[in-house]
Formats: structure tokens, sequence, C-alpha cells
């Protein structure tokens, strides 16, 4: 069995695993509230307020790249990569359709890799380098936050666990880089910007 192969075994009996054994009725709810973006609004409300909070460039710098970062995790992953490895999803795959419990409809044919991993870490990476980068504050809550989100797409049906690896590598990666094109975009400006703004260390 190729590494491929054998990859592609482990993450359908990784999916039969959480799909199946795992799921209760209480949970159904749960997470189909964690993955409704309508459900995040606060926190995406609480965001802008705090990028706002900041000196005016800094904070109209960070909403951008915040909007950049959705853009180009929720373009690479939807429309260049699923089209390109054209792996398809648990719904439609031979071998788990049968386990899956329809408590949503299926959506799009491809899964690979998942576009709600790779904007939910994309997001998670850039706030929380930059948070850190302007406040020294370590926001652990926002993996959390992304973390959750992947699991009930895997807990539902939508995607494999590796869809969920495969779209938080891109999310990283891209949440990085924008990262340090603000700090590069910033740097000079940031000196001493803190000791004369403490309202933004935030408990």
């Amino acid at each position: 069995m190729s590494l491929i192969s054998w990859l592609e075994h482990f993450d359908k009996i990784a999916f039969t695993f959480v799909h199946r054994d795992l799921a209760a009725p209480w949970l159904d709810n749960v997470m189909l509230l964690l993955r409704n973006p309508y459900v995040w609004i606060p926190l995406y409300a609480f965001m802008m307020w705090w990028a706002l909070q900041l000196e005016r460039t800094k904070g109209l710098k960070f909403i951008c790249l915040t909007i950049l970062c959705f853009v180009i995790t929720d373009y690479t992953s939807a429309s260049i990569l699923k089209a390109y490895f054209e792996r398809l999803r648990p719904c439609y795959d031979e071998d788990t359709v049968k386990i899956i419990r329809g408590i949503i409809d299926c959506g799009g044919k491809y899964s690979f890799p998942s576009s709600h991993a790779a904007n939910h870490f994309g997001l998670a990476t850039f706030w929380y380098y930059t948070i850190y980068f302007l406040t020294r504050q370590k926001w652990y809550w926002l993996w959390v936050w992304a973390f959750m989100i992947c699991l009930a797409q895997v807990y539902i049906g939508k995607h494999f666990p590796l869809d969920i690896a495969g779209g938080t590598a891109l999310g990283i990666l891209t949440g990085w880089l924008l990262f340090k094109l603000f700090e590069v975009w910033v740097k000079p400006f940031n000196k001493n910007y803190l000791k004369n703004n403490p309202s933004l260390s935030l408990p």
C-alpha cells in the first residue's frame, strides 16, 4: 500500500470514528451552530471594534489585511485547489456515503482542502500574531475557535480530517505571510505606541 493510499485509508477510519462513534443527538445542533457564520457575527464585530481602537492607519491596515486573508484562503481553497485535487466529499465517496447521517445537505462535490479550515485558521493566525506584535498579548482562544469550527465540519459529515489538515496548513501559511506583511508595513511607526496607548491592553 502506497503512502497516499495508507493516508486515505486512515483518514476514512478517523472520519468514521468521529461521525459514528462520537455522535450524539445533543451535539448535532451544537456542531451546526459552530459552523454557522451568523453565530460568529459578535466576534467579527468585536475584532472590528478592536481594530478601530488602534491608531487609524494601523487599524485600517489590520482590517484590510483581514479581508485580504479571507479572500485569499477562500478563493485558493474553493476555486483552485478543490478543482485541482478533485477529492470527493464523504457524502459522494462510496466508502463513507453509507455512514453519513444526513444532518445537513451534501454541498459541493469536492472537499480538499476545507475552505472553513483555511478561512478560520487563516484569520486566527493573522489575528493572533498581529495582536501579539502590537500588544504582546497571546489570544490563545483564537486557535480554539478555529479548531472547534473545523471539528464541526468533520462531525456533520462535510469533510474528512485530511481535508481539515490541508485547509489548516493553507490558512496558517496565508495568515503568517499577511502578518509579516503587516509587520513590515507598520513597524517603522510602532515604537513606543503601546506605551502611549495603555487602553489597548485588553484583559
